[in-house]
């Protein structure tokens, strides 16, 4: 892929690229991680794509939104710098931060996953995402406002006391009815 950047001014620097989950997790929906030369012992940027791709274009279109931040040294996040890179290369969207692949470079992604032959990964399902609590009644100090969630078999105890103050902590919304 360096010859796509190249044409464009742009020089892709040393990069490890791994297959694994990013520092997020598996129930993220981040589908790739590049960590700069400041991360890495080695001053080698290292690129995480998901293992939940399988499809080797898709895994290229990936890691060809990663090397635009390892260009950039992910010195500037999805701002003006990656932008004016990923426009470059042939990234698009509206929003830079799940830019992807338009046309022109998916065609050329195209030919390179033919070119490098069977992609030897199987996808891995990704646990589904936790339920969040419905309704969790909260408390909060009245007096430097720290807030907080109670699991509802505990409010027969009562309100908690704030970690700071040792003061009752109010209840937030309606406690009433509750177990």
């Amino acid at each position: 892929m360096r010859p796509i950047f190249s044409e464009q001014g742009h020089t892709v620097p040393p990069v490890r690229v791994s297959i694994g989950w990013p520092g997020s997790g598996q129930r993220s929906t981040v589908v790739g991680e590049c960590w700069g030369t400041r991360s890495c012992a080695d001053g080698v940027n290292q690129i995480f794509l998901v293992p939940s791709l399988a499809d080797p274009v898709a895994v290229l279109d990936v890691l060809a939104h990663e090397l635009v931040h390892a260009v950039d040294d992910c010195r500037h996040g999805h701002g003006k710098a990656f932008r004016r890179i990923a426009l470059d290369v042939g990234l698009e969207g509206p929003r830079m931060r799940t830019a992807s692949a338009g046309a022109a470079l998916k065609a050329r992604l195209e030919v390179i996953a033919a070119d490098l032959g069977v992609f030897p990964h199987a996808a891995l399902a990704r646990r589904a995402p936790r339920p969040r609590p419905a309704n969790r009644p909260q408390a909060r100090c009245p007096q430097c406002r720290y807030r907080l969630s109670i699991p509802k078999r505990f409010l027969h105890l009562g309100p908690p006391l704030c970690p700071e103050h040792r003061t009752e902590m109010e209840p937030l919304g309606d406690w009433e009815g509750l177990p």
